[in-house]
């Protein structure tokens, strides 16, 4: 047997209102792996199920590089690699399915509902199951990778069709489902680690692919090993740490906009639950900064309220504004009023992409506002956060900042929503060379 070889990392992890996130950095500050999960009511299994998320995809990076250690060509790597992941995330969804229908199970031995019912229940988790392999064929598209949301959808169309052929309540079909996917969401063993479904997935592979086995072989004898951690985001004083491993997400986020960006000095986060203006120095150092109050009005979780008063997915609202032609002027971004006034301008035939190009431009003139008061917007400047992701919201800001500063540099990283967890990771990285000089 070959020696096992220990790799030390450090860990951020950042509690958001809406999503927690996870940034492993090896011992020479390179980022080894990434995690995302839902928030939920229990934070010691949200940071649980986002450190397992990062630790494999910190797996997959070190089978790349083992890839690319045997030269194998770059274009014939990323095909094998993502063919690798793709028979990985079947596996991991096949665990969670599994575990869903022993929850619904339990929860039908609780209730005790009609034998129709429970009849109903497992031909459809049945049918998710046979279905799994095309979720994550080559080219599949899907909507969501959180499982929940995966699963939700798909159960919530079989029981509707399964409603109505049995004639039975389709509210007690989602009964069931409502109750059972928390147990299994409070459960991360369900998703299982690398370890647990690498062996299958590389298995899979038709034909054979002996350097990838030998790869996979390899970075299995690696044992990852934590040296430090540190915590933050919108629910930091809820997070499982000891005090002194808690950072503010405004120095967060300022240190990872840097790391990413190293020309910034005016940061932007919209987060879910609240804004950040902020300014730092050549060293990522936060000099000055100004938060959005505790109304939702201006950041993400506005989106949501309006996503959900449209019967839309928060995903679909930015490439429908961009649609639009001629924004409307939103009279007020309150989320009190929000729905009223969205359903005033569709009555008065409004477009729907008109309403949402102008809701988007009311959220980043909110941002602009904060960013005025907290010294500006200065080159380079970094935009970050779950947000920075919908090109509504991109488009209204690159405009307002040319109208209002002229022409500066806006960067946007496609790992954004990670900013504020790499700044953490970076802390601890530093508390941890600290810790052993």
């Amino acid at each position: 047997m070959p020696d096992r070889r220990a790799l030390p990392y450090t860990v951020g992890i950042d509690l958001g209102s809406t999503t927690t996130k996870a940034v492993v950095l090896g011992e020479d500050g390179r980022v080894l792996g990434r995690g995302i999960t839902n928030s939920r009511s229990n934070y010691d299994t949200a940071c649980q199920v986002t450190l397992c998320e990062a630790l494999i995809n910190a797996r997959f990076s070190l089978v790349a590089a083992e890839l690319g250690a045997a030269r194998i060509e770059a274009a014939r790597r990323e095909a094998l690699l993502a063919g690798l992941e793709r028979r990985f995330r079947l596996q991991q969804y096949l665990g969670q399915l599994k575990a869903l229908r022993a929850a619904i199970a339990a929860v039908c031995g609780a209730v005790r509902p009609d034998r129709t019912v429970v009849g109903a229940a497992e031909e459809i988790l049945e049918r998710m199951r046979q279905d799994a392999p095309a979720l994550y064929q080559e080219g599949a598209r899907r909507r969501s990778d959180f499982f929940r949301d995966l699963a939700g959808s798909l159960y919530l169309r079989a029981a509707e069709e399964a409603a109505k052929a049995r004639g039975i309540a389709f509210d007690v079909l989602v009964g069931l489902f409502d109750k059972a996917i928390l147990q299994v969401e409070n459960a991360p063993a369900a998703a299982g680690s690398f370890e647990d479904h690498a062996g299958v997935a590389v298995g899979a592979l038709t034909p054979r692919v002996p350097e990838l086995e030998a790869a996979v072989r390899r970075v299995l004898d690696v044992d990852l090993v934590q040296v430090a951690s540190v915590g933050t985001g919108y629910g930091r004083a809820r997070l499982p740490f000891p005090e002194g491993r808690i950072r503010s997400e405004i120095l967060c986020h300022g240190l990872g906009a840097h790391a990413l960006f190293p020309g910034t000095r005016t940061v932007l986060d919209i987060g879910g639950q609240d804004t950040k203006a902020i300014q730092v120095d050549g060293g990522g150092i936060v000099t000055s900064f100004q938060m959005n109050d505790r109304c939702a009005a201006g950041c993400g979780r506005y989106l949501g309220y309006i996503a959900d008063e449209m019967n839309l997915g928060v995903h679909e609202l930015g490439p429908i504004a961009c649609k639009s032609g001629r924004p409307v002027r939103i009279n007020s971004t309150c989320t009190v009023f929000a729905g009223a006034e969205l359903r005033e301008r569709l009555a008065l035939g409004e477009r729907r992409e008109d309403i949402l190009a102008g809701l988007h431009r009311a959220i980043i003139l909110r941002a602009m506002s904060l960013l005025a008061r907290s010294g500006g917007v200065r080159d380079q400047f970094t935009f970050t956060g779950g947000v920075a992701r919908n090109p509504a919201a991109v488009g209204a800001l690159e405009r307002l900042v040319q109208e209002n500063y002229g022409g500066l540099t806006l960067n946007i990283s496609p790992d954004s929503i990670y900013t504020g967890a790499l700044g953490a990771a970076l802390f601890a990285l530093r508390d941890g060379r600290r810790e052993a000089a």
